[in-house]
């Protein structure tokens, strides 16, 4: 089918439901019909003679019931209109079923089932002036609601879509780690540039580029990091491991900064928390003991879905940045924001490569 038709299509559906304000005030109007409907049965019920008791009881029920139902569909929709993100149809449906419930109301009730008129609210077709009307409206709305977002969050709804993924993938995959908030310590050490062994130890410098004193680290953590390939070292010409986070280990470190909860509160239970995962009975218990003493890698799918979202003001660096011809090496330009020196992280976060720089004899 052409795009034109399937535009026209499009504009013709929409032109057909009746505008979010109609729909509440149908859905309100239903549900005053109802209620009055099962008032009226039950006054009748009260004045009945005892031969008609039971029938008119029975109506009084059934109508009240109707009208409960009428009156939920329409403070639901009331709630969907003050909800940008429901979308419109939800609404329209909340205000049919609240004229369905009132019209069956008035027939238990035994009266005039004037709720059916109702119905013709829902279904009349809105002109050309009033279908241009309401789009400029939503366009407007929508415009308000993304400047909204964007002043909040910094960062346009492609990034905040990504941003609410890589919270989803924290919460499912943080846990697996096995860490604690030694090992994101340990880290963002790293992250810095701060971070180098040396005669069997680890330390953070004070400064960058100085590789000489500084507080030490405890020797597992950064240890255990390097074996499972979250860090990374880069020797030195006077023989120090500079130690810094590879793509897999900046992803990692971004998710446990997004999902803490998911972190074990010592090494004891994150330890606990890696055996009971890798336990089989075929083992041995000591080859148990070792495997949990190794920290598993981060899952293969939030390695390869994990991406850092870009802000507004970073994509603007960015751009000036090329606008003005990147980097000069005469005139020092500086690189664009995007991209900090000290950080590992790409649009695409790919495995660490299968041959790290570091031997092992490091350790």
């Amino acid at each position: 089918m052409p795009e034109n038709a399937r535009a026209a299509q499009r504009q013709v559906a929409l032109a057909g439901e009746p505008s979010p304000q109609n729909c509440l005030q149908v859905a309100r109007q239903a549900a005053i019909l109802a209620v009055t409907a099962a008032d009226d049965a039950m006054t009748a019920a009260c004045r009945s003679r005892s031969g008609a008791a039971s029938r008119l009881e029975a109506a009084m029920h059934a109508a009240h019931k109707e009208a409960v139902e009428a009156e939920q569909y329409a403070d639901r929709a009331e709630q969907y209109a003050d909800d940008p993100t429901v979308p419109r149809s939800a609404l329209l449906y909340c205000a049919r079923e609240a004229v369905d419930h009132a019209v069956r109301a008035q027939s238990a009730a035994g009266v005039e089932t004037t709720a059916t008129d109702l119905r013709a609210e829902l279904e009349r077709k809105l002109t050309a002036a009033e279908y241009a009307e309401r789009e400029i409206e939503r366009h407007r709305e929508e415009a308000e609601r993304e400047a909204e977002e964007r002043a909040a969050t910094g960062m346009d709804q492609e990034n905040r879509d990504q941003a609410a993924r890589n919270r989803y993938f924290a919460e499912g995959h943080v846990a697996e780690l096995g860490w604690t908030a030694g090992h994101v310590r340990v880290l963002e050490a790293a992250e810095s540039g701060r971070l180098y062994w040396r005669d069997g130890r680890a330390r953070q410098t004070a400064r960058h580029g100085v590789w000489n004193g500084g507080r030490r680290i405890s020797r597992e953590r950064p240890q255990a990091l390097f074996v499972a390939r979250f860090l990374v070292a880069v020797r030195q010409e006077d023989g120090t491991h500079v130690l810094t986070p590879t793509p897999m280990g900046q992803a990692a470190l971004e998710l446990a900064r997004l999902h803490p909860a998911g972190l074990h509160a010592s090494d004891q239970a994150a330890y606990e928390a890696r055996f009971a995962k890798i336990r089989r009975r075929y083992k041995r218990c000591d080859d148990q003991k070792a495997a949990a003493r190794r920290l598993p890698p981060l899952d293969s799918s939030a390695r390869k879905l994990y991406r850092t979202p870009v802000t507004l003001a970073e994509r603007e660096a960015a751009e000036r940045w090329e606008d003005e011809g990147g980097h000069c090496p005469c005139a020092g330009t500086p690189h664009p924001a995007t991209v900090p020196v000290a950080s590992v992280s790409a649009p695409i976060i790919r495995p660490a490569s299968r041959h790290p720089v570091v031997q092992s004899s490091l350790w």
